[in-house]
């Protein structure tokens, strides 16, 4: 059917930029020499992480034990954890994950390594850990190289805990105030984290993996340095209205929200159907990501959402209104599609203008 004769508020991926999408960013890691580890998060699908691997991904990366739980069921068989885990539950889950999958997950202190190496006392495998390393985003990692080489050197005295390697997250690079700056700190947190990793080579460590990754930096051809191993983007796979501020154009945005137009009260506002509750009322407020208003109304240049509620997207633009009806369908290109996926049950697969498939979001709401 076509995708406009669907019930609304509806998630939609429009299948040739999708798979184009994939495709440019696998292309960009192979001219690299370096793996794609897409994360997950990102679309939370298990069907979606089988196609990228089928197009050359080497496994994936997740947020949360209980997406690579999901991802595992479905046949999924590396699976890296961008987080660090802590709790005996956790722990116990992955260990059980780690009889029969290859997972990995993110370790940052002396006192989670504690856990682990209790967690996994007699186990047949051991827990293999990468190190965050804090680049810049002033989010979790190791800053200081001091505390990383106590960290690496108790890692020695640990029987049941594998360090494969080390990786990074340049999220501040989302702030970057142009392309430029966004070189300059993909490059930055690439030579951290490269240092870091001769560290624990001088420590008699042999890291298998130097991970990195974030999307606004991955979407320029910059280069990627040697010593690095495998890329860890997630959103490219959909884009948003942030990426598309970043890179200046729309057309690689695969996600948008059907929504419809339920009521015209004044000449000039608009009122849809999806609220907080199906769109999030995120923002980027701060560099080439800044968008405007809480997501793009999809064909109309500028007119963006003014303001939601739980159930209604707010929307003040004369012009749109007098080219609308109540019951006309709408498309909206979220600012940040991550968190929008999360609060759909579905997905609906669209190729010139078919609904194609329909595919469950199958790692939603998996937070523990």
């Amino acid at each position: 059917m076509n995708y406009r004769e669907l019930d609304t508020p509806a998630l939609l991926i429009d299948k040739d930029i999708m798979i184009s999408n994939c495709r440019r960013m696998q292309d960009y890691a192979n001219r690299c020499n370096v793996a794609l580890r897409p994360h997950t998060k990102t679309h939370k699908m298990s069907r979606l992480a089988l196609l990228q691997q089928e197009i050359g991904a080497k496994g994936i990366a997740v947020a949360k034990v209980g997406e690579a739980e999901v991802m595992a069921a479905k046949g999924l068989r590396d699976i890296f954890i961008a987080n660090e885990i802590v709790g005996e539950e956790k722990l116990r889950r992955i260990r059980r994950l780690a009889e029969t999958i290859d997972i990995s997950f993110g370790l940052d202190s002396i006192p989670q390594a504690d856990m682990i190496e209790k967690a996994f006392e007699g186990s047949k495998k051991q827990a293999v850990v990468l190190i965050e390393i804090e680049v810049g985003e002033q989010r979790s990692g190791v800053i200081e190289e001091a505390a990383f080489v106590e960290l690496i050197n108790h890692l020695k005295k640990c029987s049941n805990i594998y360090l494969k390697g080390v990786f990074s997250h340049d999220g501040h690079s989302y702030a970057a105030e142009n392309a430029e700056a966004c070189k300059e700190i993909h490059l930055k947190a690439q030579e951290r984290t490269l240092r870091f990793a001769r560290l624990a080579a001088e420590a008699g460590f042999h890291l298998e993996t130097v991970s990195i990754g974030s999307t606004p930096s991955m979407m320029h051809d910059f280069p990627i340095l040697d010593g690095v191993t495998e890329i860890r983007p997630g959103t490219y796979i959909f884009m948003d209205a942030s990426q598309g501020n970043a890179y200046g154009s729309l057309e690689r945005n695969a996600a948008t929200v059907l929504t419809t137009v339920i009521s015209l009260p004044t000449p000039e506002r608009v009122i849809t159907d999806v609220g907080a509750k199906g769109l999030t009322a995120q923002t980027r407020n701060k560099g080439f990501t800044a968008t405007k208003g809480l997501g793009l109304i999809k064909g109309w240049p500028g007119v963006s959402i003014h303001a939601v509620y739980d159930e209604h997207a707010i929307i003040y633009d004369k012009e749109f209104h007098d080219s609308i009806r109540v019951g006309d369908k709408v498309e909206i290109i979220p600012n940040h599609i991550c968190p929008v996926v999360n609060l759909h049950e579905t997905a609906y697969i669209v190729s010139n203008g078919e609904v194609i498939e329909e595919i469950p979001v199958d790692c939603r709401g998996k937070l523990k």
